[in-house]
C-alpha cells in the first residue's frame, strides 16, 4: 500500500476523479483505482469521495492509500525478441507456438509470463493480461505492442478500438488469389465447433469484420501465393476465417485448411510483419517491421519445389520411344502416351467404345478392339472424323498422363518423362500445371524414313500422311527447351540420355536458386526493422 496526495491543478480542473488518479498513478490499471475509490480508500479536501465520476476542481486536495495489485501471474524465463522499448511500452516479435496470455487450456508458459521477466512492472497491472493490448494467435508469429503502464494501456486500447493502429501480416495462402482484394463478412463463433469462428450473420450475432490483401507472388505452379494482409477490425481468427473464406485458406491451418493445404505447412502461415501507432504519450509516429521467422520462407520453398516434368517428343521414327527406355533403364518414372492410347483402343476401352458410340463399329475388330489400319484409312479419307477422335482420345490420354505425373509426385520422385508425339499438335503446352520440359529428338529425315520402313514397315505414303498431321521438325525442335541428338548408334544414345539427365538436373538445381533469390526478396521488404 502506497499513499498518494496531490493538488488539483488548473489543467486537471473538471476531469473526473478516476482520470486524474491515472495520471498520478499510471502503473496501476483504471479499473484497480476505480475499486479502491469505490472502497473508500480516497478522500477530496479530507472527505471521503466513492463517485469515480466525480468532477475536480482547481486546488483540491486528493489523498489516496492506493492498492498493489494482486495478481497470480508468476514471472517466467525465457527469451523474448524486444525490438524497441521505453519507459511507457515495449515492441516485441512474438515466436510462433507461443501463447499470449494466460487461459485455462494454458496457464503458464506464456508470452505474458515472459514479459514479466523482463518489465516487472507490469505485475502493478490487473488481472491475467497485464500491458496486453492486442493478441497474436499462439501459431502467429510477429510484432506485438505491450503496454508498460495502467495509463498508456488504455491509451493504447483506445486506439486500437478506433482503428487507429496499422496492422499489417504476411500470409502464405492457397492459391491465386486476386491482385487486390477485400472480405467484409461478419465474423462470429462457429454454430456446431466451438473452437472455431466461422462467417455468421450480424443477424445471428456476427460482428463486423474487414480484412484487405494484395498479392506480392505468386508460385509458378499457382499452387499457392503471398499475400501482405491488413485488418482493420481485430476479430478472433479473423485472417485465417476470411481469407479459408474466399477459397485461400492459409497452409498449415490446422483449423480452417483442407487437409492438402494444411500438410503444405508446420503451422499456419502468418506473421505479423508491420505496426505503426502513434506512442500514446508523446503521439510520435511509429513504425515497426520485422522479417518472418525462418520457418515462412523454408515452408515457401518447400512447398515450390515441384516434381520435374518431362516430356519427350519428336517426329516419327526420330526415337523418341527409344530415349524413353534408356531414361527407363536410370529407374526414371515413365510413360508413353502411345502406349496410353493402346490400351484405350483394346477391347472394352474408352476409345473403342467411343468409335462405337459414333457408329464406327466397322472400325472395330470382332474381339472389340480397335483396327489400327482401317483407322488409320478412315481418318484418312474423313477429316472431320480424325478431328473429333483426336479431341475425345487427347482428353483421354492427358488424364492418364496427369494422373502418372501426380502418383509419381507423390512418390517422391525427382522427376517423370511422358512420351508424347503430339504434344504440340495437341495444345498440351499449355495444359499441364506445373509446365513440363519439353525435350525434342532429332534424327535427319532420311533416316527417320528408314527406321520406319525397317522397324514398322510403314510405305512411303504412311509415312507421308503421319508426317503431315504434325509440325515440321524444325518448328517443333525450336519449340522444345533441349534437343538430343538421335543420328548414332544405341549406346550413344544412351550417353545422351545421360547427359540429359545431368542437365535436367542442373535445371533443378538452378530452379531452386532462382526460387530461393525470388523469395529472398520479398522477405527483404521487411528485414530491417525499424522505428521511423
Amino acid at each position: 500500500m502506497k499513499n498518494l496526495c496531490l493538488t488539483v491543478s488548473p489543467r486537471q480542473a473538471g476531469q473526473r476523479l478516476d482520470r486524474v488518479l491515472c495520471a498520478a498513478a499510471p502503473h496501476l490499471s483504471r479499473a484497480v483505482l476505480q475499486k479502491a475509490v469505490q472502497a473508500g480508500a480516497c478522500a477530496v479536501d479530507g472527505v471521503t469521495e466513492v463517485r469515480c465520476n466525480a468532477k475536480t476542481r482547481i486546488g483540491q486536495v486528493i489523498r489516496m492509500d492506493l492498492p498493489t495489485a494482486e495478481s497470480t501471474l508468476r514471472a517466467e524465463q525465457g527469451h523474448l525478441d524486444i525490438l524497441w522499448q521505453d519507459g511507457h511500452l515495449a515492441v516485441c516479435n512474438k515466436p510462433a507456438g507461443l501463447t499470449v496470455h494466460p487461459c485455462p487450456s494454458c496457464p503458464e508458459k506464456t508470452l505474458v509470463q515472459r514479459l514479466l521477466g523482463y518489465f516487472p512492472q507490469l505485475g502493478q497491472q490487473e488481472g491475467l493480461r497485464p500491458g496486453i493490448v492486442h493478441r497474436l494467435d499462439k501459431d502467429t508469429s510477429g510484432l506485438l505492442v505491450v503496454a508498460l503502464t495502467g495509463q498508456d494501456r488504455l491509451a493504447l486500447s483506445a486506439a486500437f478500438a478506433r482503428r487507429a493502429v496499422g496492422k499489417e501480416y504476411l500470409a502464405l495462402v492457397a492459391g491465386k488469389p486476386l491482385a487486390e482484394g477485400r472480405c467484409q463478412e461478419p465474423l462470429g463463433r462457429h454454430p456446431a465447433a466451438r473452437v472455431k469462428m466461422a462467417v455468421v450473420p450480424e443477424s445471428r450475432g456476427g460482428r463486423q469484420a474487414d480484412t484487405r490483401w494484395r498479392t506480392l507472388w505468386t508460385a509458378p505452379d499457382e499452387r499457392f501465393s503471398l499475400l501482405a494482409v491488413r485488418i482493420l477490425t481485430g476479430r478472433t481468427h479473423q485472417i485465417r476465417v476470411h481469407l479459408a473464406h474466399v477459397g485461400h485458406p492459409l497452409l498449415g491451418d490446422s483449423l480452417y485448411a483442407p487437409k492438402s493445404v494444411r500438410d503444405m505447412a508446420p503451422r499456419q502461415m502468418l506473421h505479423a510483419w508491420r505496426l505503426a501507432f502513434a506512442h500514446p504519450r508523446t503521439g510520435e509516429n511509429l513504425c515497426f517491421s520485422c522479417p518472418p521467422p525462418a520457418d515462412m520462407p523454408e515452408a515457401a520453398l518447400a512447398a515450390a519445389r515441384r516434381m520435374q516434368r518431362v516430356v519427350i517428343t519428336g517426329n516419327p521414327g526420330s526415337g523418341k520411344s527409344a530415349l524413353t527406355r534408356c531414361l527407363a533403364r536410370r529407374e526414371v518414372p515413365v510413360v508413353s502416351a502411345d502406349a496410353v492410347v493402346r490400351d484405350l483402343y483394346a477391347p472394352g476401352g474408352e476409345g473403342s467404345r467411343w468409335l462405337a458410340g459414333v457408329g464406327r463399329r466397322d472400325l472395330l475388330s470382332p474381339r472389340g478392339d480397335v483396327c489400327r489400319p482401317a483407322l488409320l484409312d478412315a481418318m484418312r479419307q474423313n477429316p472431320d472424323l480424325r478431328r473429333d477422335l483426336e479431341r475425345a482420345v487427347h482428353a483421354m490420354t492427358r488424364e492418364v498422363v496427369e494422373d502418372f505425373w501426380r502418383r509419381e509426385e507423390e512418390k517422391g520422385f525427382p522427376l517423370a518423362v511422358a512420351e508424347i508425339p503430339l504434344y504440340f499438335e495437341s495444345g498440351w503446352d499449355a495444359a499441364f500445371a506445373p509446365k513440363p520440359l519439353a525435350v525434342g529428338v532429332r534424327c535427319s529425315q532420311d533416316m527417320r524414313a528408314r527406321r520406319l520402313g525397317e522397324n514398322r514397315g510403314w510405305d512411303e505414303e504412311k509415312i507421308a500422311a503421319l508426317e503431315s498431321w504434325q509440325w515440321p521438325e524444325d518448328r517443333k525442335l525450336r519449340a522444345c527447351d533441349l534437343v538430343v541428338d538421335n543420328s548414332g548408334s544405341p549406346d550413344a544414345l544412351q550417353g545422351a540420355a545421360d547427359r540429359l539427365l545431368a542437365a535436367l538436373e542442373q535445371k533443378r538445381a538452378q530452379a531452386r536458386q532462382d526460387m530461393a533469390c525470388e523469395l529472398a526478396a520479398l522477405w527483404a521488404q521487411g528485414r530491417k526493422i525499424r522505428h521511423d
